[in-house]
C-alpha cells in the first residue's frame, strides 16, 4: 500500500498547528488504581452506564506508550477536578467531570494532585502535551427551582438539592455563596438565580439560565472571574498543563475570555500570563460551541467565530472546536450527502475564520454518537484522512482506533461497555491504519500549515472530492471517493503546470496511481469504491518535460439536449470510431449506461433521473469510450421531478402510551408538555423509484438546537420492499418485533443529531443491520408539524413499481441509544413499562396498494 513504509521522522514542533490530539475520558479509559474506584456512596457501578466505572489518571499514565505509538502528540482529558458524584434529579452520575464541586481538587476517583502531576511529567518526558478540559459556565447542581419562577423574587420556589457527600455548596469561595434564600448571598450575585433553559434560541436564557439544571455562574462578576483565573492558573503552575479546552463556551459572554486569558491582576493574572511565567510554550485555549450548520449555511460557524474574534476585531479565544466541519464530515462520509457540501464547508471555514489551523477538528466525541454508530469503517477512514490533510488540529476520540461503537464505552475490561476485554491492541488493523495516516500528517507541514483549494466535488450524490494543499512552495493533492462504486474523475483542473508529476504518498487501501498533469493542467482517473489517495507534487526540477496521452476527444453530446427537465433525460451524440459509449452521470462509472454506436457514429439514449431529487443541483453527464478511456465534454442539466401521493394513513389522536397503554414520557417538561412522540398520520409520495415518507405529528420540538430540526423524539422507519425475499423480524434495540409477523428490508433511524439507513443483513434484536452509508434527506415543517424523509431510487434498489411497499413507523427517543424504560419515568427516561418491554411510544403502518 502507498505509504506503508515508515515516513521520515517528523520534526519536533511546539506549534499547535502541528499537533495531533488524543481525547480520553478519564473514567472510561483505564483503571490503574482500583483502590480509588468506590468512594462508598453508591456512585460506582461499572454495570451501569450512568455511574463511575473506575478509570483514573494512573491508568492514563500507564497507557501513554499506547497513545504515543499511535502518533498523537497531545492528550486531552475530561475535567479531573472534584465532581458531584450523583444527581438525584437527573438520575445520573458525574463520572464525566463536568459537574464541578471543587475547582481546586482532583476528584478522588481519578487520583490526587500528585498522580496528576505524574501524568503530566510522563507526557512531557515523551515530548507530548497536556490539554485539561475546564468548565467556567457552571458548577454542579446544588440548587434549582420548583414550580413557577419569578425573576423579581428569585428566592421563591428556590430549593437546595441533596448531595451524596453532604456538601451544600461548591468550593472554593466565592462559589459557596449559593443560597438565594439568604439575602446577603442573594445580593452577592455570584450565581444567576435562574431555572433551567427552556428555549435555547433565546440569548438571555443561553447566557444566564441553567444548562441542564447546572448552577449558572455570573461570569460578569469580578469575584467570579478572579476565582476562576486563580483556580485554573494553579493547574498550570502546579501540574504543568499546556492547554485548556473550555466546555460550554457558548453559554458565557465572549468578552469573559479576554479577561480570563489576559487579565493583569497580579493576584490572579490571566491564564496566558500564568502560562508564560511557568515557561509553557505556546499555551493554547480552545472552546466548545456545540453548533452544527445545515448544508450550505454558515450561521453557526459565524457564531463560533464570534468567540475567537470580537465584533471590533479584538482576539478572544485562540481556537474553537470546529463543529460545522464535524457535521459535514458525518453527512458526507456516513450519511451519503454529496461531497459538494464538504467543498462548501472547507471554503467557508477559510473565509469565516482568521485562523482555522488552530481549531481542533474531529469526527466524533463524548457528546455525540460515535461515527461507527451511523457510518462504516470505510467512511470513518475517509473522514479521518480529511481532518489529517486539512487545516485544524486533528483530534482522535479514544477507542476510534479500536473500532469502538458505543459513545462512552470503557477501554479496560472491568469498565462499562468494554465487552469484558481490554482494548489496547496496538496490532489492531484500525490502530495500524490510523498510525500510518497520522504519520502522513506529521511528515510534512503542507498538511498541518497548508491552505486548501478544492478542485472538484460531486454536487449530486456520493462521489469524488479533490483538494490541493499548498504551503511555502510545497503542494499535495488529496482525492476521496465517498461512493460505494467507482467514480470517474475526468479533466480535474489541478492548477499545476503541464508535465507536473504527482507522486503517490498514501492510500486508504491499495495503491494510488502515479499521475502526470496534461497540457491543460488536468488529470483524469478512476477512483475505486471508497478510495482515498494522497499525492505529493514533485518539485519543478524533477518535472518531466513531455506529456503523453493528451489527445483531444472526438466524443460529443449534442448541444440540443435539455438543460431543465421534470422526468427522464433524452440525450444523443457522436462517437466516430467507437463501437460503444458509456454515459456517465455525476461520475458514477459503475452505473454508466452502455449505448451502441450506429454505423454513422451516432448514439441515442434515455437516462433515469429518480436519484436526482434536489432541483437546485446541477448534474453532469459525459460520454466515455470504454476502450480508449476518452471522455466527451460534459453536458449539464437540472431535474425538478414531480411527486405522486401513493398511500396515506391516519393515526388515532392521543395514543402515545406504548403497547400496554400505560407508558409515560420522561419527567422533563420538554417531553411531558408537547408529547412529541404522538403520531397523527403519514403520507407516502413516489417519484419513479424514489420515496418520500411524510409523518404528521402532534407537535415538533427543537429546544436543543438540533441539527435535523427536531428533538425529544426519534423516528425509526421499517420498509418492506415489494418482490424482495428475506428480511428481519426484530426491531433492533427496541425490544419489539414487526407487527403481525412481518419483516423489513430497510431501516431508517433518525433523531435530532442522527440519520442512518440500514439493510436487514446481520440485523437481530441487538444489531442494527448493515449500514448502507446513505441517509434520507430530511425536511421539517414546524408550522404543519410534519417531518419528511426522502430516499433516492438507488437506496431502494431502483424499484420498477411501488406497489406492495409497506412502511412501519415507530417513535421513541434516542441519546447514544434508545432511552431507558422503567416502571417509573425519570428526568430523561420513559415510564410505565419494564426494562424488557418494547421501546415504542406510538406506531403506524401503511402500504402502497396501487402505485398508478
Amino acid at each position: 500500500m502507498c505509504g506503508a513504509a515508515s515516513p521520515p521522522s517528523p520534526a519536533r514542533s511546539d506549534d499547535w498547528r502541528d499537533q495531533v490530539i488524543y481525547f480520553a475520558m478519564i473514567d472510561r479509559f483505564d483503571d490503574g488504581d482500583p483502590r480509588n474506584n468506590d468512594q462508598g456512596t453508591g456512585e460506582f457501578d461499572p454495570r451501569d452506564h450512568r455511574r463511575f466505572s473506575g478509570g483514573d489518571l494512573a491508568g492514563l499514565t500507564r497507557r501513554l506508550d499506547y497513545i504515543a505509538g499511535l502518533g498523537a502528540t497531545a492528550v486531552w482529558i475530561t475535567p479531573p477536578v472534584a465532581n458531584q458524584w450523583w444527581s438525584d434529579r437527573a438520575q445520573y452520575g458525574g463520572y464525566h467531570g463536568y459537574w464541578t464541586s471543587d475547582f481546586t481538587r482532583v476528584d478522588p476517583h481519578f487520583g490526587t494532585r500528585a498522580s496528576y502531576r505524574a501524568f503530566a511529567d510522563a507526557l512531557h518526558a515523551r515530548d507530548m502535551r497536556l490539554v485539561q478540559d475546564i468548565v467556567v459556565n457552571h458548577t454542579a447542581d446544588y440548587f434549582g427551582y420548583d414550580g413557577a419562577y419569578d425573576p423579581s423574587q428569585v428566592e421563591r420556589g428556590f430549593s437546595m438539592r441533596r448531595q451524596l457527600d453532604g456538601r451544600r455548596a461548591p468550593q472554593p469561595a466565592p462559589f459557596d455563596r449559593n443560597d438565594a434564600r439568604d439575602a446577603a448571598q442573594r445580593a452577592d450575585g455570584i450565581y444567576h438565580w435562574t431555572p433551567t433553559i427552556r428555549d435555547f434560541r433565546e440569548r438571555t436564557q443561553e447566557l444566564d439560565w441553567q444548562l441542564a439544571d447546572l448552577d449558572d455562574l455570573n461570569t460578569e462578576h469580578p469575584a467570579v472571574r478572579k476565582a476562576l483565573r486563580k483556580a485554573y492558573g494553579d493547574w498550570i503552575r502546579h501540574v504543568g498543563v499546556d492547554a485548556f479546552r473550555v466546555d460550554t463556551a457558548f453559554y458565557v459572554p465572549p468578552d469573559f475570555f479576554a479577561d480570563f486569558l489576559h487579565a493583569s491582576d497580579p493576584q490572579a493574572p490571566g491564564v496566558m500570563t500564568v502560562a508564560a511565567g511557568a515557561g509553557v510554550r505556546d499555551f493554547h485555549v480552545f472552546g466548545e460551541g456545540f453548533a452544527v450548520d445545515k448544508p450550505f449555511d454558515n450561521a453557526m460557524a459565524r457564531k463560533i467565530d464570534g468567540y475567537m474574534r470580537a465584533a471590533d476585531g479584538r482576539p478572544l479565544l485562540p481556537g474553537m472546536l470546529n463543529f460545522p466541519l464535524y457535521g459535514t464530515l458525518g453527512d458526507v462520509f456516513a450519511r451519503g450527502h454529496a461531497p459538494a457540501e464538504l467543498q462548501y464547508r472547507i471554503e467557508d471555514m477559510m473565509r469565516t475564520h482568521a485562523d482555522p489551523w488552530r481549531m481542533p477538528t474531529f469526527v466524533d466525541n463524548h457528546d455525540v454518537d460515535r461515527f461507527l454508530a451511523g457510518g462504516d469503517e470505510a467512511g470513518l477512514k475517509q473522514a479521518l484522512l480529511s481532518i489529517l490533510t486539512l487545516p485544524g488540529i486533528p483530534t482522535v476520540y479514544y477507542g476510534t482506533e479500536q473500532g469502538v461503537r458505543e459513545q462512552r464505552a470503557s477501554m479496560f475490561a472491568a469498565g462499562h461497555g468494554s465487552g469484558g476485554r481490554d482494548r489496547f491492541d496496538s496490532t489492531a488493523p484500525l490502530y495500524r491504519w490510523l498510525q500510518r495516516a497520522i504519520a502522513l500528517r506529521r511528515s510534512d507541514r503542507v498538511f498541518s500549515r497548508g491552505t486548501p483549494r478544492v478542485l472538484d466535488a460531486n454536487s449530486a450524490a456520493p462521489g469524488a472530492i479533490a483538494w490541493r494543499m499548498d504551503h511555502e512552495g510545497r503542494s499535495a493533492l488529496v482525492a476521496i471517493n465517498s461512493a460505494a462504486r467507482p467514480q470517474l474523475l475526468d479533466a480535474l483542473d489541478t492548477g499545476l503546470p503541464p508535465g507536473t508529476l504527482l507522486q503517490p504518498q498514501f492510500a486508504i487501501d491499495g495503491d494510488a496511481p502515479t499521475l502526470r498533469v496534461d497540457r491543460h493542467g488536468h488529470v483524469s482517473m478512476v477512483l475505486p469504491s471508497r478510495a482515498g489517495f494522497v499525492w505529493r507534487v514533485v518539485p519543478d526540477a524533477l518535472r518531466s518535460p513531455t506529456v503523453a496521452g493528451d489527445d483531444a476527444s472526438s466524443l460529443r453530446i449534442d448541444a440540443d439536449a435539455a438543460t431543465q427537465i421534470e422526468g427522464d433525460l433524452s440525450v444523443s451524440g457522436r462517437a466516430p470510431g467507437s463501437a460503444q459509449v458509456q454515459l456517465v452521470v455525476d461520475g458514477d462509472l459503475a452505473s454508466a449506461l452502455r449505448v451502441e454506436v450506429d454505423g454513422d457514429g451516432r448514439w441515442r439514449a434515455t437516462l433515469r433521473t429518480d436519484d436526482m431529487l434536489d432541483p437546485a443541483v446541477v448534474h453532469r453527464v459525459v460520454a466515455r469510450d470504454p476502450s480508449s478511456g476518452q471522455v466527451s465534454p460534459a453536458h449539464r442539466f437540472t431535474v425538478a421531478r414531480r411527486w405522486t401521493r401513493v398511500a396515506e394513513a391516519i393515526d388515532p389522536i392521543d395514543d402515545d402510551h406504548g403497547p400496554n397503554g400505560r407508558y409515560t414520557y420522561p419527567e422533563d417538561p420538554g417531553w411531558r408538555l408537547p408529547r412529541p412522540a404522538d403520531l397523527r398520520g403519514a403520507t407516502l409520495w413516489a417519484s419513479g423509484g424514489a420515496l418520500r415518507v411524510q409523518l404528521h405529528m402532534r407537535a415538533l420540538v427543537a429546544d436543543w438546537n438540533p441539527a435535523n430540526g427536531y428533538d425529544h423524539v426519534a423516528f425509526t422507519l421499517f420498509l418492506r420492499l415489494p418482490g424482495r425475499e428475506g428480511g428481519a423480524a426484530s426491531l433492533p434495540q427496541q425490544a419489539a418485533g414487526m407487527p403481525d409477523g412481518g419483516r423489513w428490508h430497510l431501516r431508517l433511524r433518525s433523531h435530532g443529531w442522527s440519520n442512518a439507513l440500514f439493510s436487514s443483513e446481520d440485523a437481530d434484536a441487538n444489531l442494527e443491520g448493515r449500514n448502507l452509508g446513505e441517509s434520507a434527506r430530511i425536511g421539517v415543517d414546524r408550522t404543519a408539524n410534519t417531518v419528511s424523509f426522502t430516499l433516492p431510487a438507488r437506496a431502494l434498489g431502483h424499484l420498477d413499481s411501488m406497489e406492495g411497499l409497506a412502511v412501519y413507523a415507530t417513535t421513541w427517543d434516542y441519546d447514544g441509544g434508545y432511552r431507558a424504560l422503567g416502571e417509573a419515568a425519570g428526568p430523561h427516561s420513559f415510564g410505565g413499562g419494564g426494562t424488557g418491554d418494547p421501546k415504542v411510544m406510538d406506531d403506524l403502518w401503511l402500504q402502497v396498494s396501487d402505485a398508478r
